[in-house]
């Protein structure tokens, strides 16, 4: 019997992985990365492979560069794997063909994940992979948790006994991060199936001096073509090895794995053909058929490549008539998809070439698949005249191609207790529901399940959390949408979604708000009371936000609070023994971060058992009426109002489900307009800013560290001024008002604005959220944003109190509270917005920037703002450089119009031409040019061309942006080519020191002794100098900034890169949630402050320009260190987890740290110095 354990898909996989490799060579992306993390976790407790080994992990920087690191590992003899997904997977082709070619034993584990295209996705579907399928790989599909287990041996096993690379895929998310109670294979069992000949042979063949020969030869026109014809027999030969290695995986564990499974009635007159995770909901659906008199099935496709119509039709029932193939892909302007090609083409010619058969694809970009959708399949295939194309879970109103069921059944074993939990991103709502799945999985004979919905925001952002639990197997591969507990994390939330209406008859409900019962009269909206009563919902609240506050966690991390109150509450296990295992999980979750917060997080368990209120449920509930619905959006023109309406609005209440796709018509090339996330409004934070004006120094600092663009300043005249609540005389300017406005419905609650407020007696401080006072400050906000214009003040915006009074056009992002990366960007949009390109590399600063229907760029009152735009991750420097080389060339054809004006027009189309390229001159030239030839436009070409590309009078300035992940790593070579073309493009690196928005893995900007992902026992060598790189070229502008530390000279670097004639490199120290900053990120200024005060981060500008003039490029405007780099460290996680694990390696990779820190501020003085001679 195999030993049971809770996983996720991921953690299955990699189970095996890890087993069967030698080197594993791996590049982070989402969902896989978990596998790759799970081994160098692994690999740091020391666990052995089969071999008697731990298994040797590097990390490349891209994944085409773990590609080659698995082709030349296994060219030398090493059984190397790797993991990776969607566009990471497609960057893997080219040395794909390679492997398959040279018929080497590696597997690929691929989370199978959407290939970005008119937009990014990073959720599942099968687009990835059937973009692998012509590369000769073996490819074997896993329908669950537990078949990500067993059949990831059968890869390993069949690669090893025969001659094909396996590509073994899952699907991302659905399966990749389901936990699941599982059987996990044992190792010993797994080495006795290995066919320690054809490995012996292997190894034996592998590339070495002592026995040497050739690969990858050039081969002519006369042999390739028989050459390649040579390798059908390794593909005739497979289907029946990987059949051989089912069956041995059958014998050992009891399981009937075939290359094709049947499953349903054995007379079944409709079947449908399909493979991932919605096999398993097809399961249920065909039990609650077939129980009804129906006969149906399906046949589920492990075995995809080489294709087998033996093991296909041994499976097929002879009695089917009607067969329906689902694809989770799309080919767009095919015959059809893959795997529904692939049957057409089996059934030809055979006893079943007549029988009526369809394609319909479903669940793009984890389009959620129910029930419902999976009856309205064979629906189809009952109906007298059925769809031969269609697609499932949408509404298409324009091609007609979707169907839809007559009903969405209960298709869940019997017994089987589902429960929802809608939390806040980085709340602790899914760790601690994570906990929950692997208590009752571990401790009980229960079966358990859960599964997390994100959106696109970061921390901050709604998370739902599906659990389930029962006594069968769970096959419930989609949301819960019939539930026995709904719990609500923030009360925010029940004005925003339909969350009540899930919870069956007769459940559960619990609130955390900090309403007492006479208050939630008031506020519960009529449609969640009326439900409530209606169905005999038993309502609970608990004060989670206020406990936690007590406690001393902070008003966010209210999850050890409310997991308690779920495990009181839903009696899974007796209450004594849930408390046991939660606190034994919160010493093991949280044991690294210090006693302190083990503590808490223990009071917080007690708090949550005790502090539960049921609420008596009035009989004048069951007759109130709804509220009335909030009232249509209205945008800057028709497409803004119809997109805001259409798109934003139902996305954000997650009922977009229901958007047709007419609605889409108008942006189907994913163009989105721009200034959208202001009409969000979320209201979301737990504690709002209050602003004390007597104390208010007007220094601005609360604007210039805001995250999200929530604080400004406005300047008011005495008119302007009447009726406006808390202004007053503007220091320096008399003849105006000065106030604060405060946007807080799009406040995330983060303090930074507290924190960096200077005045003795705090200015601004936080306070609970309460209705009231933040629609009263929204109000004033709005107002101010609205009806009071930007004013000429005299203070200069190269210092924090005048850039401030500019406008942000870049506001309300889905940045984490606190964020390091997003108040840099909002400051160059302050600068130069109006007339900004920005190229977005993929990471943090593209998925804050622009995930659909939110874009937080938005425009002036004159309509102009940054034109952003995000191709792919590796390719960002080199999309900006095309970026302005489009400028450039588009522009040279207007000055050549120009030229040609000059007899013409004369003075302003030579003063416009002189100045081109100075930003304010080419702005007022510009006017007066267009003005002259709009007066001859018709009479002259050039004069009309002019009139017709006014838009490139201005002067662009160029941008691109993005992490220390992309810079560092798999843009790095993008990066220097940029660089070193001496094009006028302006970089910006928010370095976090780690891949931030894949959940924290090393990169080269990870410094030495930083415990991250990939670096488990903290990495051993020091950060790439990214700066002294860029600054060996003599051209290239370079600075390394950090704002809180030194926000004058974080401007003054801003507007020298920008102003310089050539390619600039900003390097901007950006403090993240993934350090484990012990003092909250409310004080990420203050730990950018201490960063360059212990030396840890350096402070400096290069200005080619000034050697140019003779004098010293490089400024140095840090000081030596005057505070301890080891206390530093000491403050966040990612450093001091490492001395509590590994105090010995900690000790000696922390001085080598400081060596290496204090050697870099040596090594720059004496630059600075030799410049001088």
């Amino acid at each position: 019997m195999r030993k049971l354990k809770t996983m996720d898909g991921n953690a299955a996989a990699a189970h095996v992985a890890y087993a069967f490799s030698e080197v594993a060579a791996i590049y982070p992306i989402t969902p896989s990365s978990p596998m790759a993390e799970n081994m160098d976790e692994w690999v740091s407790q020391d666990r052995t492979n089969i071999f008697g080994e731990k298994v040797k992990i590097v990390e490349m920087q891209s994944e085409a560069g773990a590609a080659g690191a698995v082709h030349g590992a296994i060219a030398a003899g090493a059984l190397t794997s790797t993991f990776t997904a969607s566009q990471g997977l497609l960057l893997m082709i080219p040395n794909m063909y390679k492997l398959a070619g040279e018929q080497t034993p590696t597997v690929f584990h691929v989370a199978a994940r959407c290939v970005a295209t008119h937009a990014l996705n990073i959720f599942g579907d099968h687009s990835d992979v059937m973009g692998c399928r012509q590369t000769g790989f073996a490819m074997l599909a896993s329908n669950s948790v537990q078949q990500a287990m067993d059949l990831a041996a059968v890869a390993h096993l069949s690669a090893i006994g025969g001659h094909l690379p396996m590509l073994h895929f899952f699907d991302g998310f659905r399966t990749s991060h389901e936990q699941q109670k599982i059987e996990t294979w044992d190792y010993e069992d797994l080495k006795e199936m290995v066919d320690w000949d054809a490995l012996k042979a292997f190894k034996d063949n592998a590339l070495h001096p002592n026995h040497p020969h050739t690969m990858g030869s050039a081969e002519q026109p006369e042999t390739f073509f028989q050459h390649r014809e040579a390798c059908n027999v390794v593909y005739n030969e497979t289907p029946d090895l990987v059949n051989e290695y089912m069956e041995k995986v059958n014998a050992k564990i009891g399981t009937d794995y075939k290359p094709f499974n049947y499953y349903g009635a054995p007379d079944a007159t409709e079947v449908i053909v399909a493979m991932g995770s919605v096999c398993e909901c097809a399961e249920e659906v065909i039990d609650y058929l077939n129980a009804k008199g129906k006969k149906v099935g399906i046949i589920e496709v492990h075995l995809y490549r080489p294709w087998s119509n033996k093991y296909l039709f041994n499976v097929m029932p002879k009695t089917v008539k009607k067969i329906a193939v689902l694809d989770r892909t799309k080919e767009p302007g095919g015959l059809g998809e893959p795997l529904f090609l692939d049957m057409v083409a089996a059934i030809r010619g055979t006893e079943f070439e007549n029988c009526f058969i369809c394609g319909g694809r479903y669940g793009l970009g984890s389009k959620d698949v129910q029930p419902g959708d999976v009856l309205a399949v064979y629906e189809n295939l009952w109906s007298d005249e059925p769809k031969k194309e269609f697609t499932l879970s949408i509404f298409d109103d324009v091609t007609n191609l979707s169907i839809h069921g007559s009903e969405n059944p209960d298709v869940a074993p019997k017994g089987t207790k589902a429960c929802k939990f809608w939390g806040l991103g980085a709340d602790g709502t899914v760790g601690a529901n994570k906990n929950s799945v692997k208590i009752i999985g571990d401790h009980t004979d229960m079966k358990a399940q859960a599964y997390f919905q994100y959106d696109s925001k970061k921390s901050g952002g709604v998370t739902i959390s599906h659990l389930r639990f029962g006594h069968e197997p769970i096959r419930s591969t989609y949301y819960v949408k019939q539930a026995d507990f709904v719990a609500c994390h923030n009360e925010a939330y029940l004005y925003k979604y339909e969350m009540v209406q899930d919870v069956k008859p007769g459940g559960f409900f619990l609130l955390n708000c900090t309403w007492s019962d006479d208050e939630l009269e008031e506020k519960l909206p009529g449609q969640v009371k009326r439900y409530i009563a209606q169905n005999n919902v038993q309502f609970y609240t608990c004060d989670a936000v206020s406990l936690a506050k007590e406690i001393g966690l902070g008003a966010r991390r209210t999850n050890s609070i409310l997991q308690a109150a779920f495990f009181k509450l839903a009696d899974i296990i007796p209450i004594d023994e849930a408390v046991g295992y939660m606190k034994d999980a919160i010493k093991k979750t949280y044991g690294r971060k210090g006693q302190n917060i083990v503590d808490m997080n223990c009071a917080a368990v007690d708090a949550g058992i005790t502090h539960i209120h049921k609420v008596e449920v009035p009989e004048s509930w069951k007759t109130v009426e709804d509220d009335a619905p909030a009232p249509a959006l209205i945008g800057r023109d028709q497409l803004h109002t119809e997109f805001l309406n259409d798109i934003l609005v139902p996305t954000g209440n997650l009922t977009a489900d229901n958007v047709p796709v007419s609605k889409f018509l108008s942006t189907a090339n994913g163009m989105m307009p721009a200034g959208t996330a202001a009409y969000e409004k979320r209201g979301i934070a737990a504690d709002l800013p209050h602003w004390n004006i007597k104390n208010c120094m007007q220094c601005n600092w609360c604007s210039y560290v805001c995250p999200h663009g929530v604080v400004r300043p406005f300047v008011l005249t005495d008119a302007e001024a009447e009726g406006v609540a808390d202004t007053t005389t503007m220091k320096g300017a008399k003849e105006y008002k000065f106030t604060l406005g405060f946007s807080l419905m799009d406040c995330t609650g983060c303090g930074s604005c507290a924190e960096v407020c200077p005045a003795r007696n705090k200015a601004i401080t936080m306070a609970p959220a309460e209705d009231e006072f933040m629609h009263a400050q929204q109000a004033k906000f709005d107002h101010l944003y609205k009806d009071i214009d930007e004013k000429e003040v005299p203070f200069k915006d190269n210092t924090v109190k005048g850039s401030q009074f500019k406008t942000p056009l870049m506001e309300f992002s889905g940045a984490c509270p606190g964020c390091g990366e997003s108040p840099y960007a909002k400051l160059i949009t302050q600068l130069f917005g109006d007339r900004m390109f920005i190229a977005n590399a993929t990471g943090c600063s593209s998925i804050w920037g622009a995930s659909a229907p939110s874009t937080p760029y938005t425009v002036n009152k004159e309509g102009k703002g940054p034109a952003w735009a995000n191709s792919l991750f590796e390719d960002n420097a080199e999309f900006g450089f095309g970026m302005a080389t489009s400028m450039n060339a588009r522009r040279n054809e207007l000055k050549s119009a120009a030229e040609r004006l000059y007899d013409v027009i004369g003075v302003p189309a030579k003063a416009w031409v002189a100045s081109m390229n100075n930003a304010k001159q080419a702005e007022v030239t510009g006017n007066i040019l267009l003005a002259e030839a709009e007066k001859i436009a018709d009479k002259n070409a050039d004069a009309k061309y002019v009139v017709d590309n006014k838009d490139m009078l201005i002067k662009p300035s160029m941008w691109i942006f993005g992490g220390d992940g992309w810079a560092y790593d798999i843009g790095y070579g993008g990066v220097d080519h940029v660089l070193a073309s001496g094009e006028n493009v302006n970089i910006i690196v928010f370095d976090t020191e780690v891949y931030s928005n894949t959940g924290g893995q090393s990169s080269k900007s990870t410094p030495i002794g930083a415990v991250a992902k990939f670096a488990a026992s903290g990495k051993s060598v020091k950060k790439k100098d990214l700066a002294q790189i860029a600054m060996a070229y003599g051209y290239v502008y370079v600075a390394q900034i950090a704002m809180g530390a030194n926000p004058e000279q974080t401007l003054k670097a801003l507007r020298e890169a920008e102003s310089y004639d050539g390619p600039s490199l900003i390097i901007a120290y950006a403090p993240c949630i993934n350090h484990g900053i012990k003092a909250g990120m409310n004080k990420s200024m203050l730990e950018m402050k201490k960063a360059v005060r212990s030396g840890y981060w350096d402070l400096l500008r290069y200005n080619p320009a000034l050697a140019a003039e003779g004098k010293n490029p490089l400024s140095i405007d840090s000081a030596a260190p005057t505070e301890s780099y080891k206390d530093f460290i000491m403050g966040e996680v990612r450093y001091n987890s490492l001395e509590l694990k590994f105090p010995e390696r900690a000790e000696e990779l922390f001085e080598k740290g400081e060596e290496i820190a204090l050697d870099r501020y040596k090594t720059l003085k004496h630059r600075q110095d030799s410049f001088e001679k």
